[in-house]
């Protein structure tokens, strides 16, 4: 917890969400106790009292007397739902997903990429490591634009973020529009060891764009998904 990246009672409030949406506190769950949250975020009552208030606010919890706070909603309201779709999929099907921060820098435009190249001379680079009911699912590398980036001049976007796309709404950064290409090859040997795969192994990868209103690119992603842990839907609108 830091005091710097906001109220102590919304960053608890945030990542009591964040549990809520990956099947941490599954639907009906009851939450950990107001003493037990003291203890595990070293706060006082009022500002656990503050996150759950919030929480309740917003649909996910239900106090309720002589029982304890009960997890009544564990899908997303937001505007970027469609793009946390699948994410709130598999917790509905009773399934735990982790997400696991791995490196984020500003880098500079040496990739020699056509999707990298749109951004300019910079942008952030976040890599991901989603883990599914405990065994590595989903690798995934980020490059957000600039104007993603809270602040000005060159500040990265803090990294101890529950929801990429939830933090890109705070920033006031709205995307519209998402467009995703998808290809089946082997994955990249450092790609394989963190998947725990064989390597040389085939798995589905995704190319995201992301635009915002203005049809500026926000974000492009590099997905590796394995499959064979569990698969991944595709629906063409028609």
């Amino acid at each position: 917890m830091k005091r710097k990246q906001g109220p102590l009672y919304q960053q608890i409030q945030k990542i009591l969400k964040d549990r809520i949406l990956h099947g941490v506190y599954p639907l009906g769950s009851i939450i950990p106790s107001e003493p037990q949250l003291e203890k595990e975020f070293g706060v006082s009552k009022m500002t656990v009292r503050g996150a759950v208030q919030e929480l309740s606010q917003e649909g996910y919890v239900q106090k309720k007397s002589g029982v304890g706070t009960i997890v009544m909603r564990n899908t997303s309201h937001q505007k970027l739902s469609k793009g946390k779709r699948f994410t709130e999929l598999l917790v509905e099907e009773g399934h735990k997903l982790e997400k696991r921060v791995l490196n984020s820098q500003i880098v500079t435009n040496d990739e020699g990429t056509e999707e990298f190249g749109r951004f300019g001379l910079y942008c952030q680079r976040i890599e991901r490591l989603y883990i599914l009911n405990g065994q590595p699912y989903i690798h995934l590398i980020h490059f957000l634009a600039t104007a993603a980036l809270p602040g000005e001049g060159m500040r990265e976007m803090n990294t101890d973020i529950q929801s990429l796309y939830d933090s890109l709404e705070e920033n006031d950064i709205m995307l519209e529009n998402f467009r995703d290409r998808f290809f089946v090859e082997p994955a990249p040997p450092e790609v394989c060891k963190l998947l725990e795969i064989p390597v040389g192994m085939h798995v589905l990868k995704r190319l995201r764009n992301s635009f915002d209103g203005e049809g500026r690119l926000i974000e492009h992603s590099i997905g590796c998904y394995n499959t064979e842990l569990h698969h991944y839907l595709v629906s063409y609108d028609t």
